[in-house]
């Protein structure tokens, strides 16, 4: 009897630690993807602020119809979520990356066109 009772609980330790292992791993998946929507959510306010600006006339200090001389403002280039760069502006499109706080081989490339809304996506790292 000391020998199945010996070999449940070694069965049961094993089994406690993939239960363990299991949820870390969902848990750090569920970070990441908590991670993703935050930067999401950001990068289409960072887009609505953007079409404020090319809206805007310049003696408004706007871009009128024009995101070449765009900047993301010091406020939201960089926060818990992420660190926001322009990669390129031209006169109808803005391309920002965004590159995780948490884990900076996470990163996402929107391209905000001519009607202020986000378009081809492109993820990096645990996001995709």
């Amino acid at each position: 009897m000391g020998t199945q009772q010996l070999l449940f609980i070694i069965l049961g330790v094993i089994l406690l630690g993939i239960a363990i292992a299991a949820g870390i791993t969902m848990f750090n998946a569920q970070v990441a993807s908590f991670n993703r929507d935050s930067i999401i959510s950001d990068l289409n306010e960072l887009a609505a602020h953007a079409y404020a600006f090319r809206g805007m006339l310049r003696s408004m200090g706007g871009g009128q119809g024009d995101y070449s001389t765009y900047s993301i403002p010091t406020v939201m280039a960089t926060n818990g979520n992420a660190t926001y760069t322009i990669l390129n502006a031209s006169v109808n499109s803005l391309i920002i990356q965004a590159v995780s706080a948490q884990d900076p081989s996470n990163t996402v490339q929107v391209l905000i066109g001519a009607d202020g809304k986000l378009q081809n996506w492109t993820y990096a790292g645990d996001f995709q």
